[in-house]
């Protein structure tokens, strides 16, 4: 089974229906119970990181992610989910994130040429940087679906897909068991799937 872990930011019914649709079994849920006996976890997640970060908090989900991860178990990071796998983030102030993985969340205002518009929305081609399983059924070049303000930065060790906008922001990301997308596969059509199929049958 398939937790995607519910912790009050967005709607996540949508990434379950994906779950689904690729024949797996998957639930959105609280409960530590359920999140622990899952074979793996998504970390979904929008809006500020500060926000979700003490919502993870207040839920009694922050340690437990943090143990899961210790402890092994396959864990996947979706849009601000991802973000919050990394140490840090300097969206509005300076938050602490998960620290599962290293590097920091920054802002594209002050590093994007000013035409550029933020946030970034919109569909882009993945650039792959590194060889990883969780691009086994698509091909570079592929196209999948963001929408952000912010970026992870100084993150070469886990740095697996990047996209072009302006500068090459960080798209994806994996080391060991924890992997993150900063674009939404369930928003990014049979591409967006295969990479939902890929992530689940990993480890």
């Amino acid at each position: 089974m398939v937790a995607v872990v519910d912790y009050g930011v967005g709607n996540l019914f949508s990434l379950c229906s994906s779950l689904k649709y690729i024949g797996q079994d998957a639930v959105v849920t609280s409960d530590p119970d359920e999140i622990k006996n899952a074979g793996k976890i998504i970390l979904p997640g929008v809006g500020a990181f500060g926000d979700a970060v003490e919502k993870l908090k207040n839920s009694g989900l922050f340690s437990l992610i943090q143990q899961q991860a210790k402890d092994g178990k396959e864990i996947m990071g979706i849009c601000l989910g991802m973000q919050m796998l990394f140490e840090k983030s300097y969206e509005f102030g300076e938050h602490e994130g998960l620290g599962l993985l290293k590097g920091e969340i920054v802002p594209m205002k002050g590093v994007l040429d000013e035409k550029y518009k933020i946030p970034h929305i919109g569909w882009n081609a993945l650039n792959f940087r590194k060889e990883s399983d969780l691009f086994k059924h698509i091909n570079d070049g592929d196209c999948v679906y963001f929408v952000h303000s912010f970026y992870a930065d100084n993150c070469a060790d886990s740095l697996i897909a990047t996209a072009e906008y302006d500068i090459e922001l960080t798209a994806a990301v994996e080391k060991d068991n924890v992997c993150g997308c900063q674009f939404h596969p369930e928003k990014s059509g049979e591409v967006g799937l295969k990479i939902l199929r890929a992530f689940c049958e990993k480890g």
